[in-house]
């Protein structure tokens, strides 16, 4: 996706949101950014961590990268979703179906909502756990074709993608641990540390 490229490629001093306006009269409406550019911003926002990656050897990198950073070699992984195992197979991943016990967690997710940089979650991949109950830390790997922009459009989805049952436990991600002090508003809020592997499959 060469937007992407575009997006991470050029510097320029003028804030993110204000580039596709910045020769429209002020009374012009608001040209509205496209659903993967909209998502970046509002995640990046919410103080999450972002690593695009063209390939899965980049994918790759970047997890190795995480785990350097965090010294989580040798920790336990949460991890429902299966087909992660195969994917991180060449990394001998300590896995275990016990949140408590695990230094991170390891998932996939349903869609990445970009009307406020949220991350759609179910029991596809949390199973009956509330997000209180797993642990502070998050690695989720995604794809660029998991954008919808809102959650009613990734709701649906989810109905439409499951032809025996909808999954339970439907919810969303949106608070992430930042080094800033926490203010009022986020009191009381499931917030986590997350890092979003995204590749490029479109």
């Amino acid at each position: 996706m060469s937007l992407f490229r575009k997006f991470f490629g050029k510097k320029t001093n003028e804030p993110e949101e204000n580039i596709p306006n910045q020769e429209r009269g002020k009374y012009m409406p608001e040209v509205k950014l496209p659903a993967d550019e909209r998502f970046t911003i509002n995640f990046k926002a919410n103080g999450g961590k972002f690593l695009y990656c063209e390939n899965m050897e980049e994918i790759k990198e970047s997890f190795n990268a995480i785990l350097d950073e965090n010294n989580w070699h040798n920790d336990k992984v949460f991890l429902v979703d299966n087909r992660l195992s195969d994917l991180f197979k060449d990394f001998n991943l300590n896995s275990t179906k016990n949140a408590s016990e695990s230094a991170y967690f390891l998932s996939t997710c349903e869609y990445l909502i970009s009307d406020d940089g949220s991350l759609l979650i179910s029991s596809n991949q949390i199973a009956e756990k509330k997000l209180i109950e797993l642990p502070d830390h998050f690695i989720i790997y995604a794809t660029t074709s998991q954008f919808v922009e809102n959650i009613g459009e990734g709701l649906k989805g989810i109905k439409e993608k499951s032809k025996t049952a909808i999954p339970t436990n439907i919810t969303t991600i949106k608070n992430f641990k930042t080094d800033d002090d926490k203010d009022f508003l986020t009191y009381g809020s499931s917030a986590k540390n997350l890092y979003l592997l995204l590749l490029e499959d479109l």
